[in-house]
């Protein structure tokens, strides 16, 4: 299982591939993920679905709204690894 540090990297490193221009060491963890670095539906979508790839777990699009944020989506990512294991 990753740990919560690992997996925020890992979150970062995939919206940079998807916006190359964000700014992901000056994004706060508490805040919307989409606001801060202009993240639009598609460019999250893009990003769940490399999520969900990357670490093999089924993330449903009724939880999408629940981790727009990086300390909330590290938190879910690290629940759902665990509960796999």
């Amino acid at each position: 299982m990753k740990d919560k540090q690992a997996l925020a990297e890992l979150i970062c490193r995939q919206i940079r591939e998807i916006a190359p221009d964000a700014d992901t060491e000056q994004l706060n963890p508490d805040e919307d993920m989409r606001d801060e670095l202009d993240l639009d539906s598609m460019d999250f979508l893009r990003l769940i679905e490399a999520l969900s790839r990357a670490l093999d777990v089924h993330i449903p699009e009724a939880d999408f709204a629940s981790i727009t944020h990086l300390s909330k989506m590290v938190d879910y990512l690290s629940r759902r690894l665990a509960a796999d294991t």
